[in-house]
């Protein structure tokens, strides 16, 4: 629920039967509801500036416009900045992921996804975490940032005045732990991981947790070898 009403879902495919499955799936969940439905990127970008979703469910392959340029335009957009974007893709797509997460998706999901694990992951995007599955999607992120060419147009972030404790967050973050792990791994509270989170992006200039690994992958703090030591 997003304060007391069912987190509010916008579907975008170009497979109308797809989107039919989905919307069965999420309305039958009680703390969800589909406000809309789009077959094209142009589409969505006019239906999310319209009805306000509090997430999109987003395919990467639509005509006109694609998925990650959608994405990129509606979290441009400051009538639609707050949208979150959960990313459709399967394994054959995986060259996009990390563009994904540039243009502003909170994680993605592979379309083979069991209905529960859809749901859970709709809910975590909602509650304003990344989908970073260490399982999947930290091997993914891991090679395409390695990997993808740096876009000049998009400035690395700057760590100057980030603390070396919010480092080690960072770090981890990274790597896909989730709140709870990094507390334990830095044997710190719960309260204290979410409180460091919350400085790194106002420090880093990020929106969300998706953000700050692009920025840590980015600046080197973590590499297919390990975690760069402290300066």
């Amino acid at each position: 629920m997003a304060n007391g009403r069912p987190h509010r879902v916008l579907l975008a495919d170009d497979q109308q039967l797809l989107r039919v499955g989905f919307r069965m799936l999420i309305d039958s969940a009680p703390d969800m509801e589909t406000v809309g439905e789009a077959g094209t990127g142009r589409e969505t970008i006019e239906l999310a500036r319209r009805l306000r979703p509090d997430i999109v469910l987003m395919d990467i392959r639509m005509s006109d416009v694609d998925g990650i340029e959608a994405t990129r335009l509606i979290r441009a957009d400051a009538a639609t900045a707050t949208v979150k974007v959960l990313i459709l893709t399967t394994f054959d797509l995986d060259e996009y992921v990390y563009a994904a997460l540039r243009a502003g998706a909170s994680g993605f999901l592979i379309k083979d996804t069991r209905p529960d694990a859809l749901l859970d992951a709709l809910r975590v995007v909602a509650a304003g975490e990344a989908l970073l599955a260490p399982t999947v999607t930290r091997r993914l992120i891991t090679h395409f940032a390695r990997h993808a060419p740096h876009d000049p147009g998009v400035p690395e972030a700057d760590l100057t005045g980030v603390t070396g404790r919010e480092r080690d967050v960072l770090v981890l973050i990274a790597r896909g732990l989730p709140n709870p792990e990094i507390a334990i791994r830095l044997g710190i509270g719960l309260a204290t991981v979410k409180t460091h989170v919350r400085h790194l992006m106002a420090k880093l200039g990020v929106h969300d947790r998706a953000q700050l690994v692009i920025a840590a992958y980015e600046n080197g703090l973590v590499r297919a070898g390990g975690v760069r030591p402290r300066a």
